[in-house]
């Protein structure tokens, strides 16, 4: 393993260096074949997202079109949903509980990259921070999740809400950024 993937995998900053690119491609190729699978083919898309992802949960779908990073750094936990278009940057770790519901054109972002420090981002440095969605969650279509966010178990993100931190369990959300608007 090349250092600065190293680095990208304990949440340090990190350039881009060849063995990224070529996780990157085989990923790409992957997605290529799962996006391109026939409708009916519910074992096809299944056997794909089992050697890409680093967990795919019983139960769980995922429909196409599907885009990640790298595959490795998601998990998505038993019958969990994730709708059409989803974007996952899984740079860092996403971890993705058990019975979950994603909207279509959910975003799942993990990477960050240097605001004030404009000579490292012309560089092109950059680092991730994990994210992790609660079991039952459920966030509603073009839900935009940033990097370093916990969803709590049984909370509902509405629709087109931003979340750009941290959510307790059992409550609804909503908004941009997102703020809670009740418990539930």
């Amino acid at each position: 393993m090349g250092e600065q993937k190293d680095r990208m995998l304990r949440g340090e900053w990190y350039l881009d260096e060849p063995d990224l690119v070529e996780d990157r491609q085989r990923c790409r190729r992957a997605l290529d074949r799962f996006n391109a699978t026939d409708a009916d083919d519910e074992a096809g898309r299944r056997g794909i997202l089992t050697g890409l992802l680093g967990g795919f949960g019983p139960g769980a779908t995922v429909l196409p079109r599907f885009q990640c990073s790298y595959g490795y750094q998601t998990r998505l936990g038993a019958n969990s949903f994730v709708n059409h278009d989803a974007i996952l940057l899984d740079d860092a770790a996403i971890t993705v509980g058990d019975d979950v519901r994603i909207g279509p054109r959910a975003q799942l972002l993990t990477a960050l990259h240097p605001v004030e420090d404009h000579e490292r981002r012309r560089a092109g440095w950059e680092r991730a921070a994990p994210i992790t969605i609660g079991d039952n969650a459920w966030l509603g279509g073009g839900v935009i999740v940033c990097p370093g966010v916990t969803v709590g178990g049984d909370t509902v993100i509405g629709a087109g809400s931003v979340v750009v931190r941290d959510l307790p369990d059992r409550v609804f959300a909503a908004g941009n950024p997102a703020r809670v608007i009740r418990r539930l």
